[in-house]
């Protein structure tokens, strides 16, 4: 799977998510920038991207994605 698959999937469930996503091709980390993670937890920011993703790791066409930073636009600066 290619980086810029993976962020338009993230985009896609986020539509205002800045989004940056590295990886080796099978292990990716992402980062994500969205209002959407407001008055949110770690852990529901994390699930609200992992669900955005959930179909290709059920498939394995995805295999691992870690969240490196989950940030408010106001939380980044």
């Amino acid at each position: 799977m290619e980086t810029s698959k993976i962020e338009e999937l993230i985009k896609a469930g986020i539509p205002d998510a800045r989004v940056t996503v590295t990886g080796d091709g099978r292990h990716f980390e992402a980062a994500i920038v969205s209002a959407a993670f407001a008055g949110k937890s770690l852990i529901q920011r994390h699930r609200l991207v992992m669900e955005t993703v959930r179909e290709q790791i059920a498939s394995d066409e995805l295999h691992a994605l870690s969240i490196s930073s989950a940030k408010t636009p106001a939380e980044e600066k």
